[in-house]
């Protein structure tokens, strides 16, 4: 499946591999989902979601960025 998926989305190369398996479980449930609504816009948005995460993880900047702990307060809650 994981072959398949590559050959399908080549950005999923740049998902750690726990993520690949996330994505994969995702695809299921919600492909099964979009399915029984005759609707598959909810797999078109899962898909773009996760390429969106393989970006991030593509770009050590932003991945740092990302992972960084935040500065300063943030103000009253």
């Amino acid at each position: 499946m994981r072959r398949v998926l590559a050959e399908a989305l080549p950005w999923v190369t740049a998902l750690p591999e726990p993520d690949v398996d996330q994505l994969l479980s995702e695809l299921v449930t919600v492909t099964q989902g979009a399915s029984s609504l005759d609707n598959l816009t909810p797999v078109a948005v899962l898909l773009i979601q996760w390429r969106h995460t393989a970006e991030v993880h593509s770009d050590p900047a932003l991945l740092e960025i990302l992972h960084r702990e935040p500065e300063g307060d943030f103000g009253r809650v």
